[in-house]
């Protein structure tokens, strides 16, 4: 259920006409819209514009806005629809092997992995500030049509069907591609989350 303090602002969205609330609106959102579109292109730069694009939508449509979710919903939404679009003009979500970043498997079919010694918990990973460089470092190795799914699904939070219809793919598609890109990102972060053994 939506707040008073919400609905008020969603009946100020639908009269917003003067620079002043356009700057105000611009001023609340720009960071955290910067960060989601950052997340998807690995850009800083096409991110920035990315945003701008966002932010040029959202005002052309106000007098569409709906009062079903809240501002920040609807301009998520823009957002991530407008960074989609910007990869697919670059073409970066054509399928792309992801084979290399894929556990490895022995003749019996049993994963090939290191000896662990210790394992850290993921609060001490997230804590480390050199740890999150390198799990944003091994997020974005992935290929951009895995990056994405993982991106939307895990850290975005949109549901497999959502995900489905922004990147106009199955839903088997995105369940797979979240499947690999999970397994691809586990391979990559292992050695934060142990110490290994040398043999």
């Amino acid at each position: 259920m939506k707040t008073l303090k919400q609905q008020h602002l969603n009946k100020r969205l639908q009269t917003i006409t003067d620079a002043t609330d356009r700057e105000a609106m611009v001023r609340n959102n720009i960071g955290w819209m910067i960060c989601v579109a950052e997340r998807l292109l690995a850009d800083h730069a096409l991110a920035e514009d990315v945003v701008q694009e966002a932010f040029i939508s959202a005002f052309r449509g106000l007098d569409k806005f709906q009062n079903r979710s809240t501002l920040r919903t609807w301009l998520h939404r823009i957002t991530v629809n407008t960074a989609l679009m910007k990869l697919r003009q670059l073409k970066r979500l054509a399928e792309q092997p992801i084979d290399e970043y894929l556990p490895e498997f022995d003749k019996n079919e049993c994963r090939i992995e290191a000896a662990w010694q210790a394992i850290r918990s993921t609060e001490e990973i997230v804590a480390n500030e050199q740890h999150r460089s390198l799990i944003h470092t091994a997020i974005n190795q992935l290929p951009d049509a895995y990056r994405i799914v993982l991106l939307l699904r895990d850290i975005e939070g949109y549901d497999t069907s959502e995900v489905a219809q922004l990147l106009d793919i199955s839903e088997s598609n995105v369940k797979v591609r979240l499947h690999r890109a999970r397994a691809a990102l586990k391979k990559l972060i292992e050695p934060l989350l142990r110490e290994q053994v040398s043999t």
